[in-house]
């Protein structure tokens, strides 16, 4: 079954009941929220989560400081999902190195986290073959190898790109 991100309602909080849960305030949170990208990975974390899904995996081919991947881990687990595992893949030492220690911050046992030194092409295809739910990318069209788009378009099921491109092979339960 395929889904359009585009087309689902954009949420900043849910309401369970009568507690309302929004997402906390974290370091580079306020950065996270004004990414172009945020209202699709929000809408792409609800369909998975209204699916029945109680896990997920998301893949930031370009993380930088890992500021995104780690708010969007943080906002899966405040919807439901009991687990979250997350990649973040950069070529630079010094932003996975800044991306390291803000995962260490987030003393939850349910997030798994790494982030790697990589280049993304590479590390992409590594994933494909146990895709992730999403995948979040950065300025594809700088990378101009023909096979980068291709490798990032397999390595997730939804793919959420800077502009406003969106992949998506499916969301099943």
């Amino acid at each position: 079954m395929a889904m359009n991100v585009h087309n689902l309602p954009i949420w900043s909080h849910t309401v369970v009941g009568a507690i309302k849960r929004t997402c906390t305030a974290q370091p580079g949170s306020e950065a996270a929220v004004h990414d172009p990208r945020w209202p699709r990975i929000v809408a792409a974390l609800l369909a998975l989560r209204s699916s029945g899904r109680h896990a997920v995996r998301i893949v930031d081919a370009d993380c930088g400081a890992g500021t995104l991947l780690l708010h969007a881990m943080r906002h899966a687990r405040q919807l439901g999902f009991t687990a979250v595992e997350g990649h973040g893949i950069d070529r630079s030492s010094l932003l996975i190195g800044r991306a390291r220690l803000a995962a260490r911050r987030a003393a939850d046992p349910a997030l798994g986290v790494d982030f790697e030194v990589a280049d993304m092409v590479a590390a992409v295809r590594d994933e494909q073959d146990l895709p992730a739910d999403i995948v979040i990318c950065h300025d594809l069209e700088r990378d101009r190898r023909p096979e980068t788009a291709r490798a990032v378009r397999n390595a997730g099921r939804i793919v959420i790109a800077d502009d406003a491109a969106c992949h998506v092979q499916g969301i099943a339960a």
